[in-house]
């Protein structure tokens, strides 16, 4: 049966939508967000000969740069402000999730509830601008190795180029954070998606293009589209898949010999828990390597220049090697993350709390194993689901040996399409939330004015 929230989300039209004003506001603000993002993506960096810059960036097309070029929207291949997007923050907060489970002190402030969880967040905007920092300033540098990309070469334009990238990178992340607190969706999840949306049209035009001319047939074409659809209903189905625990409530008895309670209700477990995080993380330090290497093999020894190119070359992208520790850090920050997703003692004390428990399973402790021996399961399904729709892909485009253009490759690939379908369906399930909460509001204000009426 139904519940009475689904009831009314079933009955929703667009008059309600017309009447939610708050909810026109948010939405309104989270597009205004969205277009300041992508005008970003069009200003470029000072210094820069850009003509120079596209013909070596087409020259050079393809692996990690062109998969950090479409989460940042083609801000790469025009060396815009916003080039850097907002992996660095990604990266402090990878790291410092890391760390909260290691350093006592971090592990405190965890506890502390609201306030130690901003100093936690006020600790990973730090981190960011040292990330940020580091990665601009090994732009900077591949930058100056590329003949007549830029104009005047030296120590200005490295410090103009990372402080440009630095304060591009961290206003991105301040509006990320706005968005979150006054639109709708995750701010930094949607920053992401819109960038890989935006480039949508051009692969698709481009591909096309290309069976034109001859470059890809028309059996690679058609199967490019049958895998994109097949993948993205596999991810809508996942996606929306969820293990219901069934939750009681036990009767309670008041004044006047009026008895409430009795009620039972269900406890939604999302087979994937952990969501987009863990591919993002992932690729994340996959990325950390090509942005080391330009630092690295201008050192003076032609040795050291060897080493580095040769481990470089291994984990290149599409290498088997770079294909399996992409597909092991996605199933290990599917079991890191969901823990701090779903915390299985909190939840068990909020029932003990509540007076609710699981049929068969007694309150406190024994729930919480319970929980956690469920999720355990879930998670372990979930993470072969991710690593399954984010590797195959990029295995199967691996192999085709260059016949799929770069652009196209990154936004069939797996990650790409569990952005999109995950962003967009969390995105209109607040809307929905929110469209809910609007006709309550609606129906309370009306039986109010039925009982002064009476």
């Amino acid at each position: 049966m139904a519940s009475a929230s689904e009831q009314l989300a079933a009955n929703m039209n667009l008059g309600v939508f017309a009447k939610a004003k708050e909810l026109q506001n948010r939405l309104l603000f989270t597009l205004g967000i969205l277009i300041i993002y992508r005008l970003g993506t069009f200003v470029p960096i000072p210094g820069m000969d850009m003509a120079a810059f596209q013909t070596a960036f087409s020259a050079g097309g393809g692996g990690l740069l062109t998969r950090l070029n479409m989460f940042a929207g083609g801000a790469v291949e025009r060396m815009a402000i916003f080039a850097l997007n907002v992996m660095p923050y990604i990266s402090a907060s990878i790291i410092m999730t890391l760390m909260k489970g290691s350093i006592p002190s971090l592990k405190e402030l965890d506890k502390d509830g609201e306030q130690g969880r901003k100093q936690i967040n006020q600790y990973t905007r730090y981190l960011t601008v040292f990330l940020a920092a580091f990665q601009a300033f090994g732009i900077a540098r591949a930058l100056q190795g590329t003949p007549g990309a830029v104009i005047n070469p030296g120590l200005f334009f490295q410090a103009s180029t990372v402080i440009t990238l630095v304060g591009g990178t961290m206003f991105l992340m301040w509006m990320g954070e706005q968005v979150t607190a006054r639109g709708v969706g995750n701010g930094v999840s949607l920053i992401i998606f819109a960038g890989i949306v935006a480039e949508l049209p051009k692969a698709i035009f481009q591909a096309f293009e290309l069976n034109q001319q001859g470059t890809v047939s028309e059996l690679l074409l058609l199967f490019l589209i049958v895998l994109f659809i097949g993948l993205s209903m596999l991810i809508v189905y996942v996606e929306r898949a969820q293990r219901r625990l069934l939750v009681q409530y036990p009767k309670r008895q008041m004044a006047g010999g009026k008895t409430f309670g009795g009620e039972s209700s269900f406890m939604p477990l999302k087979l994937n828990t952990a969501g987009v995080i863990p591919p993002i993380f992932a690729s994340s330090l996959l990325l950390l390597p090509a942005t080391l290497g330009p630092i690295m093999m201008n050192n003076n020894t032609e040795e050291g220049t060897g080493i580095v190119g040769t481990i470089l070359a291994f984990i290149s992208y599409g290498s088997p090697l770079y294909l399996t520790l992409y597909g092991i850090l996605i199933i290990f920050f599917c079991y890191f993350y969901v823990p701090y997703v779903f915390k299985p003692d909190d939840v068990a004390d909020n029932l003990r709390k509540n007076g609710g428990f699981l049929p068969g399973i007694r309150p406190g402790k024994r729930t919480a194993e319970y929980l956690s021996y469920v999720l355990s399961r879930l998670t372990f399904i979930g993470a072969v689901y991710v690593a399954f729709v984010c590797v195959l892909p990029e295995l199967i485009i691996a192999r085709q040996g260059g016949a799929i253009p770069p652009s196209v490759a990154m936004l069939i690939g797996g990650m790409s399409l569990l952005i999109i379908v995950s962003v967009t369906l969390d995105t209109v399930a607040q809307i929905q939330s929110h469209l809910v909460a609007h006709q309550y509001e609606g129906l309370i204000k009306k039986s109010r004015m039925r009982r002064r009426n009476r």
